[in-house]
């Protein structure tokens, strides 16, 4: 039968009978469809209620609501984790509004993370109760209501005034709006018998530590006012829902994992295009598009956003206003506008970060395409789970950059396929996190040593500390902790981001997003480029003490990177394991980087056309991690097979934070690296990788305890990668602070195949106990102990050149004969001076290396003399 046009399988089948696409497409399975599962009548659930699903249309419900349903009436804490779209809202909405029907003085607290969901659920909630207005008419009051930052004053006031039977609103509003005054929220924590926390997949490190303390602090109160409630926790499908549910609420937590939602077939098609993989999307897009398909695309960084929707609408013309592009840093009523515009189908298309990857209505769609593997199978099935709402067929397409764990799905489709969602890591016991709400929670009620939180093994040591440092007043008697000051909650940012930054244009002062206090520095220095809403801005001011950013428009050829330096100090170690030929360690870290300049890189062939200083203040913070030693008679060895060493631990320290996400639900982005040939405090080489968040949140942690694993995997993707000299899909990195150099593949493979073999030991003791490293020796001179130092001979050079042409443009890295030299820079030691000579000039350049003794480059050997 012939595909009709316009539909999705005309669509997939134009897409792979493409001369362009077809070849590029490495794999393509058909996801069959799900019966649905159906459950007979929930016991004890009112027949007003059974009357109110049969006007809604559900005659039944699926197995896995009518089992939560069943467990929640009963008083038990339940966590439902199940894929997109399966009717979790029913889920927590029936028990809470039986518990009204029973009570009509009681009340349910809902939490979402994002105010677009709330919306949503208000608006379902609403509909619901409108098939029951005798009940709600009779209570004088609203079903239910928003209460977050958008709420104006006169709102708030009424909604304090007359509380509606479900109070909707965030973790961020509950932790500075609702617990430090309780007491005027007294009516709501006394007959609090429900929470419901939504998407509770999407409280990991950072936001995930804040929000177990925040749910902690929020059952304190509920006791001071003598309620007890049940929390119903909704959450995409991950790999320990059990261990999240108890890790945010401290309580046994049910688990229900199997669904009962029909769904319909779904293609996956993966995709490793010869184009880059945003411009790639933009012809599936406009394809898409043309054929009046609903199509979501999603990216990894807003800047891509940007880029696909500017690149589409050109392609597009009239069309453009039928595409959009969605982000946070929007202004709230355009992330509203586009929202609206998607629900009700008059939007084709919308290009997105994660910030549409929840459960916000967003319609029925047609194709996801995915820029990237999303960094989780829980995010890529998440994402995926948008398309195919109205039991149609879907397409998804995943379209594969070229960094390490893309092309490790492109090489290896069946992992891809087999592969189960990932863990979600948080860490309440964090000291920094836990610290700041310890003198929270004692501002909202005194900390006593006879609560259920002082039992907590690390809040003993805490509240001393804290009282040590005066932040925590202790009574006479030593039992109980007030805190120093009124409202220490506006000093916590839950979101872990730290300081934000307003964007204004600086003509005008319009206010046109804001970015965090981190990204800030990196992204938005003065002299940046920045994308924002489809428009290129040039930052003309970075203000740090007024916590704000100065653009203008432009439009340069180039876009810009920061370039950062970093040090690392280890403080203390907790645990070590042996892995093949060398000690892992794990511990806690003092990081400092510091943005030392940015690089101006032409749009296309990312050639660098110019570098320049930057003056900002280095960022120190105190974190964990795990590190491996580099033994250093394996260095000796690497050196002997004239391979450059630190090329080698530099491309391995990226290529394990590239593997680490398949291990551990994070991206590249929440893991630093730092490789150092000679560190004083170890005497050797080492190799260190950390949490990129103050106090460390759990991922390192995870990582060390499968290090094993993750060093066989990234062996695996280094070595499978075709390229000759190593490259984005296996040892470059989009983020390193010193432009990917220096890099070796080969030594880098050497090292791994080395440090991997277990019939070599080390002197070191295996017993896994944890060693003293000593701190750093002031005045000491860096190298091997007993090794003598090398003499230079008299005449000798440094040596470095950058090209005209991109390997990209030239056909690969074996082809650097054809690059041409852009500039080439000698040092003469014998003269003292610095030479710099053109391409013309080559003959002049290659006088002078020969006259010299000794010639040190970065790459010589291998590149720069074939270029030559």
């Amino acid at each position: 039968m012939k595909p009709v046009p316009g539909s999705v399988a005309e669509y997939l089948a134009a897409f792979k009978g493409s001369e362009r696409f077809g070849p590029q497409i490495v794999a393509h399975r058909l996801l069959p469809a799900d019966e649905a599962e159906f459950a007979g009548p929930v016991p004890g659930l009112p027949r007003a209620l059974e009357e109110l699903l049969e006007k809604m249309g559900i005659r039944h419900l699926y197995s896995h609501q009518a089992q939560a349903v069943n467990l929640i009436m009963q008083g038990r804490n339940v966590l439902v984790a199940t894929p997109t779209a399966s009717g979790k809202s029913l889920i927590y909405n029936l028990p809470v509004f039986a518990g009204l029907l029973a009570d009509p003085g009681t009340r349910a607290l809902y939490l979402f993370p994002l105010k677009a969901l709330a919306r949503d659920q208000v608006k379902t909630i609403t509909a619901m109760a409108a098939h029951l207005p005798e009940f709600f008419a009779d209570q004088g009051r609203q079903p239910a209501a928003i209460y977050d930052g958008d709420t104006s004053p006169y709102q708030r006031k009424k909604i304090r005034d007359n509380l509606p039977s479900i109070l909707v609103t965030n973790p961020d509003m509950l932790h500075l709006a609702l617990l430090p005054y309780h007491d005027i929220w007294g009516h709501l924590f006394a007959n609090l018998t429900h929470v419901v926390i939504d998407e509770v997949h999407t409280y990991r490190g950072v936001f995930g530590s804040h929000m177990a303390w925040v749910v902690r602090r929020l059952k304190r109160i509920c006791k001071l006012y003598g309620a007890d409630p049940v929390f119903i926790m909704s959450s995409a499908t991950v790999g320990n829902p059990e261990e999240l549910g108890r890790g945010l609420t401290g309580e046994a937590v049910e688990v229900i994992t199997r669904s009962g939602t029909p769904r319909p077939p779904r293609n996956i098609v993966l995709l490793n295009p010869l184009d880059s993989a945003p411009y790639t999307a933009a012809l599936l897009l406009e394809a898409a598009v043309r054929r009046g398909l609903r199509t979501i695309v999603y990216t990894q960084s807003r800047k891509m956003t940007e880029l696909i929707t500017m690149w589409t609408g050109r392609r597009i013309g009239d069309l453009r206003d039928n595409i959009a592009s969605y982000r946070a840093g929007f202004l709230p009523e355009d992330r509203r506008n586009i929202e609206k515009r998607l629900a009700d189908g008059s939007l084709l298309g919308v290009i997105s970060t994660s910030a549409l990857e929840l459960g916000i209505d967003i319609g029925n769609l047609d194709i996801c395409i995915l820029v990237g593997y999303p960094g989780s199978m829980m995010a890529t099935w998440q994402r995926a789970g948008r398309v195919g709402r109205s039991r149609q067929e879907s397409l998804v397409v995943l379209i594969g950059h070229q960094d390490a764990l893309d092309q490790y799905f492109m090489r290896h489709p069946d992992d891809f396929f087999a592969r189960e969602v990932e863990a979600v890591v948080l860490n309440p016991d964090n000291k920094s996190i836990a610290g700041r709400h310890l003198v929270c929670a004692a501002a909202e009620a005194p900390v006593t040593t006879a609560e259920a939180l002082y039992a907590s093994a690390s809040v003993p040591d805490l509240l001393r500390h804290l009282a040590g440092e005066g932040r925590l007043l202790q009574s006479a008697g030593g039992t109980t902790w007030f805190s120093a000051r009124k409202y220490p909650q506006r000093d916590v940012n839950l979101r872990g981001s730290g300081s934000r930054y307003q964007i204004r244009r600086q003509d005008n002062r319009e206010i046109l997003g804001e970015i965090d206090g981190t990204r800030a520095l990196k992204e938005c220095h003065q002299g940046a480029v920045y994308l924002h809403m489809a428009r290129t801005w040039l930052v003309r001011k970075l203000d740090l003490d007024g916590h704000e950013i100065l653009v203008t428009p432009a439009k340069p050829p180039y876009f810009t990177r920061a370039m950062t330096h970093k040090t690392t100090e280890i403080l203390r170690t907790e645990a070590t394991r042996s892995c093949g030929a060398t000690l892992v360690h794990f511990g806690s870290l003092r990081i400092t980087e510091t943005i030392t300049g940015y690089r101006k890189q032409l749009i296309g062939s990312r050639k660098i056309i110019g570098s320049v200083p930057l003056d900002l203040p280095p960022q120190t913070f105190e974190t964990e991690g795990f590190w491996l030693e580099i033994p250093e008679r394996i260095r000796q060895e690497t050196e002997r097979q004239r391979l450059h060493f630190m090329g080698g631990i530099h491309a391995l320290e990226h290529a394990m934070i590239a593997m680490l996400p398949l291990f551990v639900l994070c991206d590249r982005n929440d893991i630093g690296g730092i490789s150092h040939p000679w560190h004083e405090q170890l005497g050797q080489a080492a190799i260190f990788i950390y949490d990129g968040y103050s106090g460390g949140v759990g991922l390192t942690g995870k990582g060390f305890s499968l290090i094993r694993q993750l060093m066989d995997k990234t062996l695996d993707a280094v070595r499978d990668c075709p390229c000759d000299r190593g490259c984005p899909s296996c040892v470059h990195s989009p983020k390193c602070g010193s432009g990917n150099r220096p890099i070796d593949k080969e030594a880098c493979i050497r090292l791994l195949e080395q440090l991997l073999r277990t019939e070599e030991k080390t002197s070191a003791k295996r017993s896994g106990a944890a060693r003293q490293i000593p701190a750093p020796a002031a005045g000491k001179r860096p190298g091997p102990a007993g090794e003598t130092p090398f003499a230079l001979p008299q005449r000798y050079g440094v040596f470095d050149l950058e090209t005209q042409r991109s390997a990209r443009e030239v056909g690969g890295w074996h082809h650097a004969d054809r690059m041409r030299i852009s500039v080439a820079v000698l040092y003469d030691g014998g003269e003292d001076k610095y030479f710099s000579f053109r391409e013309h000039e080559t003959g002049q350049l290659l006088e002078r290396l020969f006259g010299l003794d000794l010639v040190i480059g970065f790459n010589n050997k291998r590149f720069d003399n074939l270029v030559l």
